[in-house]
This record gives structure tokens, C-alpha cells and sequence, in this order.
């Protein structure tokens, strides 16, 4: 399954405020966000309105068109790897392949 575009956005905020060495209280009181909507976004509860992820990233130094590509590039790849092959020449969708649990 695809994940979803507010969860792959919030995984990308999460890793640039960790890789700043940054705690949740200190990018909510910069971005004036409170800490716990600012937790449900990070955890793809809540979908961020663009002024809010505006806000979030002038907190972070990070452009916004770099967490949504970093969020673009994630999507396209879950959806390469998600998807089922289909072959056009009989017209049946062969599943992608999964591991099978061994007994």
C-alpha cells in the first residue's frame, strides 16, 4: 500500500528537526505551533495547511520545496515498489512479488 502524502511529509520533518539535533518544544516555539499539533503532523496524524509547514520550515532553515521533493522522491518510490506489473499483453496484473513465511 502507497503510504500516505502527511505521513511521508512529517517523516521528512521529522528527519531534518533529529538531524539538527532539535526537540519538538524548540521548532514548535520558533514556528509558534504548538508541541502537540506539531507531533501529530510529524507522525502523519494531522495534514499541515502550507502556511503551517511554511512556518514549520523558516523553524527548521529548511525550504519547504525541499521537504516536498525529498516527500515527492519517497512517493514515487512506494508507488514503483507497490505497484502491481501489468502485462499488456493478456491483460492480467500479476501481483508484486512478497516473501513467504517458512514454517
Amino acid at each position: 500500500m502507497t503510504a500516505l502524502l502527511r505521513e511521508v511529509i512529517g517523516d521528512e520533518l521529522r528527519r531534518a528537526r533529529t538531524t539538527q539535533g532539535r526537540t519538538l518544544r524548540e521548532v514548535s516555539d520558533s514556528a509558534r505551533v504548538s508541541l502537540g499539533y506539531l507531533s501529530e503532523v510529524e507522525r502523519g496524524r494531522k495534514e499541515a495547511s502550507s502556511e503551517l509547514l511554511g512556518a514549520i520550515c523558516g523553524a527548521l532553515d529548511v525550504p519547504l520545496s525541499r521537504i516536498l521533493i525529498n516527500a515527492g522522491h519517497r512517493m514515487n518510490h512506494s508507488e514503483r515498489v507497490g505497484a502491481p506489473h501489468i502485462d499488456h499483453a493478456t491483460k492480467v496484473v500479476i501481483p508484486p512479488v512478497t516473501a513467504l513465511a517458512v514454517a
